[in-house]
């Protein structure tokens, strides 16, 4: 097993050739089982998808390695704190999304409560400051500025490409695809019940890390250049709420899919994004489709609204039981 494997291009650019030759000749008589590990998505996927690269073809399994479900994480944080609370399971979800890099950090440095969670990410010495910025360049490279400000632009809430063309000041076409494609931070969201070449996209960050790290951290490197770390942490609570609201939207479709049997899960709204649904969760083959209104606070959930909205959706799904439910803080 050899870790961070796309290093080994900087250390001796003919090693892939090498390689290549020894395992063509010897694998057939050979009792091994070689496994490559690497953190640099775009390096990894060159290596081995690339048609030109040495090692195309060779790879006979690929895992990409997926974050822990909302489940797990529960079971982690209550392993560390058992009287843990909604709100802390919520903060860990933001900051982590599961990634059990960032879960280790915060569990291992006892920030266990989301008062404490938020007092270590501004701290002083805090990776949470840091590692956003080194993950990216480690894969776009130096070259950063435009996808840089493009993401900070998506995790304030401009989704839509027309809008980071209109700050951005350029076509952003593909500075999207390439974050998409190449990099794996950003992903198309569409309707669902759209079709795959429907223009009505929406960009989401795929990591809740640097969801955060655009939204609080790279936004304020003033603050954090000064020393001003306490100010930071004003900023981040000041905004916490709102922010942790979409949070619990992604927290929900995550564990939504992780307990029932789906054969599609999304968002939906329609052209003129006047009727917009937080989750309708389908399973095609038993004909339900069930609509979530997702609120921190129960009491704001409003039901007639929805109602509302789930009649703009009844043309989608045609012969369909449709059920509605709300849920809050109070069902993580």
């Amino acid at each position: 097993m050899i870790d961070e494997f796309q290093e080994l291009q900087n250390i001796n650019s003919s090693f892939f050739s090498h390689l290549q030759n020894i395992w063509d000749n010897c694998k057939d008589n050979s009792k091994i089982n070689f496994i490559a590990c690497g953190s640099v998505y775009s390096m990894m996927i060159k290596i081995f998808e690339g048609a030109k690269e040495p090692l195309f073809g060779r790879a006979t399994a690929k895992i990409h390695l997926k974050p822990f479900t909302p489940s797990v994480c529960k079971e982690i944080l209550k392993d560390f704190n058992p009287q843990y609370t909604n709100e802390d399971l919520l903060c860990l979800y933001m900051l982590s999304g599961g990634v059990a890099k960032y879960i280790f950090l915060l569990m291992e440095s006892g920030s266990i409560t989301h008062t404490k969670m938020i007092n270590y990410v501004t701290g002083i010495s805090s990776p949470f400051l840091i590692d956003g910025k080194d993950l990216l360049i480690s894969e776009i490279g130096k070259d950063y500025g435009i996808y840089f400000s493009i993401l900070s632009l998506i995790s304030s809430g401009m989704t839509v490409q027309s809008e980071i063309d209109s700050i951005i000041q350029k076509n952003t076409g593909s500075y999207l695809s390439n974050l998409n494609k190449t990099f794996n931070v950003i992903k198309p969201v569409r309707p669902i019940f759209s079709k795959p070449e429907s223009r009505n996209v929406r960009w989401q960050i795929t990591d809740s890390y640097l969801r955060f790290y655009f939204r609080f951290i790279y936004s304020n490197q003033n603050l954090i250049e000064l020393g001003q770390y306490d100010l930071l942490k004003k900023l981040i609570l000041h905004d916490y709420k709102t922010f942790t609201g979409k949070t619990l939207e992604q927290y929900f479709t995550e564990k939504i899919n992780e307990e029932m049997h789906l054969t599609s899960i999304g968002g939906w709204w329609d052209k003129k994004s006047q009727n917009e649904i937080d989750i309708v969760a389908v399973n095609e083959l038993d004909k339900t489709c069930h609509i979530f209104e997702v609120k921190r606070n129960a009491k704001k959930i409003d039901y007639k609204a929805l109602e509302e909205k789930i009649n703009a959706l009844r043309s989608n799904v045609p012969g369909f039981e449709i059920n509605m439910k709300g849920l809050s803080m109070d069902d993580m």
